[in-house]
């Protein structure tokens, strides 16, 4: 950009007279806000992203992460991407009913992964670098996996059962990485629950979905900068081990807490979660060439955008803010030739009844949402 294409202000006695040689000279109109994002509407704040390398449609992709990672897993799956599906729906269950039980959300079974500590746990045990726990919940003789006790809503009939399914998907998670292109990953939340007795990071609190709680064996944790960075670069290198020329996306979630147990106010506890998960992603992907960062999170929750894209209850991102999200991130790949309903979201899932799963179609599944039913207060 050269002179005569800045904007009309004042400027001092002489100021067109001068020689000008700086950085800011040539740049874009996307580097500057006015041109960017003070003179447009929301809806048509655009060039967010440009994909820092390609991504083809044959690349196998596997996706995984909060619930907002569904999304992106779904867009490209109809726009014709290799999406991985390493757990595929046995035959006898129907579409609905198997979501319900966590097949076709993520590439492999594992439900939400909030957290980049329970990241590198399950990837530490697929890659046996790490033993997987032993423990396991019962209750009125069915048996839970305490690291994904939504999978089986109903509960496993044995704890043989249990282990074995949970081989399948370690078998799973260590298959996909080893043959995928690209791995998709989600950072949803810094708040966690450990077990005090072999540090095991669980991905929702000992108690809400299944299990007890026990504040002599479960204690909550909140993951700093250094700790997120440190299980997100180990858990990449841990990949790498096996499949050296796997790139990664990273994106976070756009989605503000259900419920925090920082003390803290919920509206303060989201934005440092948020804000710290945004800098973790954005300081890896800046410093490895092996990784990009898309950003879902601004798109949908920073404030020029107005809340234009959540739904009243100022959390759940409308239909027609995930389709924004989608368009945004195709717009930035090189020669993407996208179908109509490549960007179409689909639903939030509710939380399951206690009788049971049922046909919830297409929905997004999200553990963390039933927080919201152990609150004591109303309105």
């Amino acid at each position: 950009m050269g002179r005569s294409g800045w904007q009309a202000v004042d400027r001092p006695l002489g100021f067109w007279d001068m020689p000008i040689t700086n950085p800011y000279e040539d740049l874009p109109p996307t580097a500057f806000w006015r041109s960017a994002v003070g003179q447009r509407e929301p809806q048509e704040i655009a060039s967010l992203w440009a994909a820092k390398f390609p991504i083809a449609r044959h690349d196998p992709i596997i996706t995984a992460g909060s619930c907002f990672a569904q999304h992106l897993g779904r867009a490209l799956q109809r726009a014709g991407y290799a999406w991985h599906d390493a757990e595929p729906v046995p035959l006898y269950l129907s579409e609905g009913v198997a979501r319900n039980y966590g097949y076709g959300i993520f590439s492999f079974r594992t439900g939400n992964i909030y957290t980049v500590a329970l990241l590198r746990q399950w990837i530490g045990w697929a890659l046996g670098t790490a033993r997987p726990s032993s423990e396991i919940w019962a209750d009125d003789e069915r048996f839970y996996d305490p690291f994904r006790p939504n999978v089986e809503p109903r509960g496993f009939a044995s704890e043989e059962e249990l282990l074995a399914a949970r081989e399948w998907t370690l078998k799973a998670i260590r298959d996909s990485l080893a043959s995928a292109s690209l791995f998709v990953f989600t950072l949803g939340l810094t708040e966690a629950w450990r077990s005090r007795i072999d540090g095991m990071v669980y991905p929702v609190c000992p108690g809400t979905l299944a299990g007890a709680f026990d504040p002599d064996k479960h204690k909550f944790c909140n993951f700093r900068y250094d700790q997120i960075r440190h299980d997100l670069e180990s858990a990449m290198e841990l990949i790498h081990s096996v499949n050296p020329k796997l790139r990664f996306l990273l994106t976070v979630s756009p989605v503000p807490l259900t419920a925090t147990a920082s003390s803290q106010h919920v509206l303060v506890a989201t934005t440092q979660s948020k804000s710290t998960l945004r800098a973790v992603a954005g300081d890896v992907a800046a410093e490895r060439r092996d990784t990009d960062y898309f950003p879902s999170y601004e798109i949908i929750s920073s404030f020029p955008f107005k809340a234009v894209f959540y739904e009243p209850n100022l959390r759940t991102v409308t239909r027609e803010g995930v389709e924004f999200v989608m368009r945004s991130f195709f717009a930035g790949l090189p020669n993407a030739d996208v179908a109509e309903n490549a960007t179409e979201p689909a639903r939030v899932a509710e939380p399951p009844s206690p009788s049971g799963p049922s046909a919830a179609g297409d929905t997004i599944v999200c553990e963390e949402l039933l927080l919201e039913a152990f609150t004591k207060f109303s309105g």
